[in-house]
């Protein structure tokens, strides 16, 4: 969305720029970390995390800052009052329980994905696989999916200039490479990413349509190796995926 310059509050964007550079590479900033991960100057920085504490959101020893339980306030509003966690949960579950395996929806947020709904299943798998938990787009199976659903112009915007980390052995970093994987997820229309986010780890992806065409979400079911192998998922689990995709269209 795009505003005019005189209803843009630079103050707030600052105070959620702050907000936003505390992640799992870096749960504790001081002012000085806080500033080069905002791209703010360290004095507005440190302005920006004694607000934030002085509000309930940061929590300090008088040197370093860190997220104060308080910030769940607004995922917990999002999963609460949005549409799409609400619509998608019974499948998650049906699917759980069918199956016993571990189901998630997930959306694009920039160059990472939000899991916004998943399965009541015990099984822990991966890392991090909770509401909420923000994966890296490229190395995951549901994020591929979902830039697969770009146009080509705007997944070439989303391309230029990015350099895409490695994080295991297997995952997919070279650009050129990276692209012929996208153009294979549009063709086929699902994902399948084996160990490229979490060594151990298989994923399985579907896109979520609603009746425009228009790709709101991704589906998928990951499974550790000893589990199912790939072909096993493909076999057993994508048809499961495929007609819950169907099932959910007139709902999204």
């Amino acid at each position: 969305m795009t505003i005019a310059k005189a209803d843009f509050i630079e103050g707030m964007a600052k105070g959620m720029a702050v907000l936003e550079s505390f992640d799992t590479e870096r749960q504790r900033l001081n002012a000085t970390l806080a500033s080069q991960r905002a791209g703010i100057t360290r004095a507005a920085a440190r302005r920006h995390l004694l607000t934030l504490t002085h509000l309930g959101y940061l929590e300090t020893d008088g040197s370093y800052f860190w997220l104060a339980p308080k910030v769940l306030r607004f995922s917990g509003s999002y999963l609460a009052s949005a549409r799409l966690p609400r619509v998608l949960q019974p499948t998650l579950n049906r699917l759980a329980a069918q199956t016993a395996e571990s189901f998630s929806a997930v959306v694009l947020d920039g160059d990472q994905v939000v899991i916004v709904a998943r399965s009541g299943s015990t099984r822990v798998l991966a890392y991090g696989l909770h509401l909420g938990a923000r994966l890296p787009a490229h190395a995951t199976s549901t994020g591929r999916v979902l830039l697969a659903a770009k146009g080509k112009a705007d997944f070439n915007a989303w391309m230029k200039g990015r350099e895409l980390p490695r994080l295991t052995a297997h995952t997919t970093v070279e650009p050129r490479k990276f692209r012929a994987l996208i153009e294979e997820v549009r063709t086929q229309d699902f994902c399948v990413a084996s160990e490229e986010h979490e060594l151990g780890v298989h994923a399985l992806a579907v896109p979520l349509r609603n009746m425009q065409g228009l790709t709101v979400a991704a589906l998928n079911v990951v499974a550790a190796p000893h589990r199912l192998e790939m072909r096993a998922m493909q076999r057993d689990l994508l048809p499961l995926l495929l007609e819950a995709a169907r099932e959910l269209r007139p709902l999204l």
